[in-house]
């Protein structure tokens, strides 16, 4: 029987959109199932109080790729936005990325040589030549108060488990600046998307048919023989069953509040990195809108809570050690000899990508698909 479609791609999210969105220029015929009840998987934006609210997070576009740049920028405007976070600790406000503002703020040292001298004096002062965990680790590469002030007790709330628990490969590096920029990515190209990253989605999703509220692999059968081929982007233990065990995640709750004032706390996101504070930071969204920021009469603030991944809530972080990456070498031996089924995008590959890396994993296997 002739099939209804070329692709049923599973996800709705920006590597099933971007797929979606270049096999229908190829000439196919495509169909989206998605879980939720709204497309844009972790980018899905809403209103609350006229602002427009990172549902799942702050999501900032950032890349030095201009042809991916191009990509995005022609199918929705993006602003000039440039992420500068804030940390807090203990009550006070110290500039992110670590930079010389951040020394200052730390030490009142102003010269880059003497903060080096400072750095080098405490790790020295720790001597740990091999480290064992991720708190040996990054004493060994900062020393004392910057792992104290900013790296402890924010990681310790973002793993859920004791620095001393968590493996050293974690923080494979800790990026030091001796100049004073607070930009916090060095890429070249950074922003959000004039009115919303659904503007981007719904230019990508043009005139293909989407389908909601709808779960796959509830409905595998059945959905399987409408196309040629699938394309699945979620969870790939899923997929199979969780045949060989579960991958294991981080995953975050968001506590979304309205505030009866234009201007909470002066910047889009603080980091706070105390233990004894159980959310990881605060986003004041109107600040990702650079032309309105200001001219709201109410403001909306994100708390993230980090929480153990449990099955139902949503995975986010994948834990990329020997136990989870053993399990999913199993899952991905099996995903490559199938026929007419492709996985892509971060819970089928189960890695962290950041948004362009998604646009691009998208874009490289619709080339191989059509070149």
């Amino acid at each position: 029987m002739a099939k209804e479609y070329d692709f049923l791609i599973v996800g709705a999210g920006l590597y099933g959109s971007v797929f979606a969105h270049e096999a229908k220029k190829a000439g196919k015929k495509c169909i989206i199932i998605e879980k939720r009840g709204h497309v844009g998987g972790n980018i899905y934006c809403r209103k609350i109080a006229d602002v427009i609210v990172h549902q799942y997070g702050a999501h900032i576009f950032h890349t030095n790729d201009r042809g991916i740049w191009n990509y995005v920028n022609a199918l929705t405007p993006f602003n000039n936005y440039v992420n500068a976070p804030l940390a807090c600790y203990k009550g006070k406000l110290y500039n992110l990325p670590f930079n010389m503002n951040t020394f200052n703020q730390l030490w009142g040292l102003t010269k880059p040589d003497e903060v080096k001298a400072k750095i080098a004096q405490q790790v020295a002062a720790v001597n740990i030549d091999k480290p064992k965990n991720l708190e040996e680790q990054a004493l060994a590469m900062v020393g004392k108060d910057i792992y104290e002030t900013f790296i402890k007790g924010y990681t310790e709330k973002q793993w859920g488990r004791k620095a001393t628990e968590l493996p050293p490969f974690i923080i494979k590096r800790l990026p030091l600046r001796f100049s004073y920029n607070n930009n916090y990515f060095n890429d070249r190209y950074q922003g959000i998307p004039e009115g919303g990253y659904n503007k981007l989605i719904n230019a990508l999703l043009k005139g293909i048919e989407v389908k909601l509220n709808t779960d796959y692999l509830e409905n595998k059968q059945e959905l399987n023989k409408k196309a040629i081929t699938i394309l699945y982007t979620g969870s790939l233990d899923a997929f199979y069953n969780f045949r060989f065990g579960r991958l294991n995640y981080r995953s975050l709750r968001f506590k979304h509040e309205q505030i009866n004032s234009n201007n909470y706390q002066g910047n889009a996101v603080i980091n706070y990195t105390d233990t004894e504070i159980p959310f990881t930071r605060t986003i004041e969204h109107q600040y990702f809108d650079i032309k309105n920021s200001g001219k709201y009469k109410k403001t909306v603030v994100t708390r993230e809570y980090p929480q153990e991944y449990n099955g139902k809530n949503e995975p986010y972080y994948p834990i990329n050690d020997e136990h989870n990456m053993s399990i999913y070498k199993k899952y991905r031996l099996v995903a490559e000899k199938e026929q007419n089924v492709l996985f892509g995008g971060r819970l089928a590959e189960y890695r962290y990508y950041d948004m362009h890396q998604v646009v691009a994993s998208a874009l490289k296997k619709i080339r191989c698909l059509f070149k």
